[in-house]
């Protein structure tokens, strides 16, 4: 349900995020009719009584609703009015309600629920420039407040002391650009100080309850987006396949967040802070993109279980993915990476397994970057595709570029880099994957003084001790630096494995 309500309030009040403004007349009609073709387009049905006033239009008892998919339920949206003023510059004014009601009803087949959000602007300006074909928007609200105001599941009334939700934007700007030709291409920016949520339920028969809370400072957005003219939005393939896309980045400067969870039997608190990052997000007919990164990161985490907190910081976090998503006898390209650098903990931690400080605790460091080319052998978008998947893989790898490869801690390193194809012709060679060929250079510090340390603490023994140093020295080659271990790992055309050109396989 929360799916169909986010893509229903975002259709719903898009244009209350809106546009700086170009040179040319609108008229309140003009804005109006855009208004209702774009809603409409989106499968809206649009209701209200127009009448022109000296100044504009002025639209009553306006109605907004839309049939979720599978007829689980209905979102609407109504305000008693709204009106279009016209400035006598060639711009437009929309004149909104202070606060703008939402209402959906939803039902799995065997709970009905029914609920209202919501939507308040203080200070709220909105103004249309530009032309019928290129308008500009440009909004701006001292403060915006998103908030579940009522709740009924199955024809009772949830108080808000057993569940509510809100969320709190404050000094809010932005602009978005709307262009018409065969579709509605968007570009956007937004800003506000600050955001602020909190949610919390609580299960009236029991002790059970969990609270969020949370809140950004400086909030951006800039993004750019097409529409189809007429947007079926209960098939993401066909979106997708009538032009649907989007590209978007969302930045802030700081955050923190906490989270209780209590009366379970394993009550569980959390609570965190960064300083700054950001989320990108991308989509089309052939590809998807998704882009985290975190800085200044501290975790607290307390349980019931556990004879004390848990804490970490980590100087950077990250996650990115760029994968192709239509099927295509041609390779296609993609990409992935993963970032965990800087992680530390407190000596409370260290002295679980290592109280005698024999090993370093320098900040340890995980990061992958990869890229490579598929042949995608279903459209990834289309859900029978998932019931050929059971029985055959979704696509083909056909090349795979390590780009950085490094694990850092407790005073060792393995750095690296690879390059390597794959002969999906051929699936016998390597029990089942297809047959690689290339190589990959690895370079490996402090293994021996990791081991020396093991041995003292007594994790590892001496004859596993020289197991291991055996196996270095058959697959590495001293380097320049002490305790350095080079490699170069090669597959080549006939299948065989060479370490520093000798063969092993």
């Amino acid at each position: 349900m929360s799916h169909y309500l986010a893509r229903g309030c975002g259709a719903a009040i898009v244009y209350a995020f809106a546009a700086q403004g170009a040179l040319a007349d609108l008229t309140a009609e003009d804005v109006w009719t855009e208004w209702r073709a774009y809603l409409t387009g989106v499968g809206y049905e649009i209701s209200g009584n127009e009448s022109r006033t000296g100044s504009g239009l002025t639209v009553t008892d306006v109605s907004m609703s839309m049939q979720l998919p599978e007829n689980s339920g209905m979102f609407s949206v109504g305000m008693p009015e709204l009106e279009f003023r016209e400035n006598g510059d060639g711009t437009v004014s929309v004149v909104m309600p202070a606060r703008v009601p939402m209402r959906f009803e939803a039902t799995d087949g065997e709970e009905q629920v029914n609920g209202e959000i919501g939507l308040g602007q203080t200070d709220a300006s909105l103004v249309v420039s530009g032309s019928p074909a290129d308008m500009i928007y440009t909004y701006s609200a001292a403060q915006m407040r998103i908030a579940l105001d009522s709740l009924m599941v199955d024809g009772q009334t949830v108080p808000p002391e057993i569940g509510h939700v809100s969320m709190d934007l404050g000094n809010v700007a932005s602009t978005t650009r709307v262009k018409q030709g065969g579709m509605r291409d968007y570009s956007q920016t937004m800003q506000a100080d600050q955001v602020t949520y909190d949610v919390a339920f609580k299960d009236p028969d029991s002790a059970e309850s969990a609270k969020i809370k949370g809140a950004i400072q400086g909030l951006s957005f800039e993004g750019t987006g097409r529409i189809p003219m007429q947007l079926d939005t209960g098939d993401l393939q066909k979106m997708m396949a009538d032009g649907f896309a989007f590209d978007g980045r969302f930045a802030y400067a700081s955050g923190s967040s906490s989270m209780a969870v209590q009366g379970t039997g394993d009550d569980f608190s959390y609570e965190g802070s960064s300083q700054g990052g950001s989320l990108g997000m991308a989509m089309d007919a052939s590809h998807l993109a998704y882009a985290l990164s975190q800085t200044g990161t501290s975790v607290n985490i307390a349980n019931a279980e556990l004879p004390f907190p848990v804490s970490f910081q980590l100087q950077e976090v990250g996650f990115s993915i760029d994968m192709p998503v239509a099927k295509s006898d041609e390779q296609q390209p993609f990409a992935f990476g993963m970032t965990m650098a800087g992680f530390t903990m407190p000596d409370m931690l260290w002295g679980i397994f290592d109280p005698g400080a024999i090993l370093p605790r320098d900040p340890a460091t995980i990061a992958l970057d990869l890229t490579g080319k598929v042949k995608v052998l279903f459209d990834l978008l289309d859900p029978e595709s998932a019931a050929m998947m059971e029985d055959q893989p979704p696509g083909e790898l056909h090349a795979l570029t390590i780009r950085n490869l490094l694990v850092s801690a407790v005073g060792a390193s393995l750095s690296g880099t690879g390059d390597f194809t794959f002969d999906n012709s051929d699936l016998q060679s390597f029990d089942g994957m297809p047959k690689p060929a290339g190589k990959a250079d690895l370079t490996l510090v402090g293994a021996n003084g990791l081991i020396d340390k093991l041995i003292q603490m007594g994790f590892v023994s001496d004859q596993d001790a020289m197991g291991a140093r055996m196996m270095m020295g058959m697959l590495a080659v001293p380097g320049d630096a002490p305790d350095t271990l080079n490699s170069t790992i090669e597959i080549n055309e006939q299948g065989h494995i060479m370490a520093n050109g000798q063969r092993i396989k």
